[in-house]
């Protein structure tokens, strides 16, 4: 394995220890549960029906069904942009509707998020875009750098790092993304339909990074309506279906 890489399977390596003993002083098998968990919003559409789900530390999960059926909406409850009417969201033990402030922002930090749409800012370089967060997180300059060279590395990006993002192509601005997800180490990866735009050859390539981070320690959740991608792949799924979970 090249050092590079190893330097980043490190970094998740060490971080998802330390993050288990921060919380609980000891290394918990399940990093994620929704127990009992109904989603209404105001217009009353259910996203999710007394929904429950088990997801076990360094798994690697498909979440399928079609756009609607409430994919989206689960990974939002697993960081806690939206909140349960009923139920509860546990991560790393922790419900995730009782957090607030800098305990939410904690929690977010383990978390890695990969959107459909990139969401990278124009006006910013790949390195910047990706370091972007880490810099918002008191990261040194030091440590920044380390960081960042063996994560571009890792995404394929390396020789693009002083591109900006209108000079990649709709593959190369979603490893952008992905690179900005993991570049903290996070124990937990969320990826939003994160080949939803893209064509099969870099839908695989995505799905190999994915699968690379989850083979260093990291737990990987995937939202995804493309079921030939998903019968591609050797991993758990659970489909959404009129807002109940089911393992397939």
């Amino acid at each position: 394995m090249p050092v590079l890489t190893t330097q980043v399977k490190k970094d998740f390596s060490v971080r998802g220890e330390d993050s288990e003993t921060q919380q609980h002083g000891s290394n918990t098998t399940t990093k994620v549960q929704l127990q009992s968990v109904t989603k209404t919003y105001a217009n009353g559409t259910h996203a999710l029906l007394n929904a429950n789900l088990e997801v076990k530390k360094g798994e690697f999960l498909f979440i399928t069904g079609p756009s609607g059926s409430g994919k989206s909406t689960l990974l939002k409850l697993l960081y806690g942009q939206e909140l349960p009417t009923q139920g509860e969201v546990i991560v790393d033990e922790c419900n995730v509707a009782d957090l607030r402030g800098d305990r939410l922002s904690l929690l977010r930090r383990r978390i890695g998020i990969v959107f459909q749409d990139y969401k990278l800012i124009t006006q910013r370089t790949v390195a910047e875009n990706v370091t972007f967060v880490l810099q918002a997180q008191g990261y040194t300059r030091k440590e920044i750098q380390r960081r960042l060279e063996p994560t571009l590395k890792l995404v394929g990006l390396l020789s693009k790092a002083d591109c900006f993002p209108d000079q990649l192509s709709g593959g190369e601005q979603q490893r952008v993304s992905i690179a900005r997800a993991i570049v903290g180490t996070p124990p937990l990866l969320l990826a939003d339909e994160p080949t939803g735009n893209l064509d099969p050859d870099n839908s695989w390539q995505v799905i190999q990074i994915l699968q690379k981070l989850n083979s260093f320690g990291a737990t990987v959740i995937v939202t995804t309506h493309d079921e030939q991608l998903v019968r591609r792949c050797n991993n758990p799924i659970v489909q959404v279906c009129n807002g109940s979970l089911s393992r397939k």
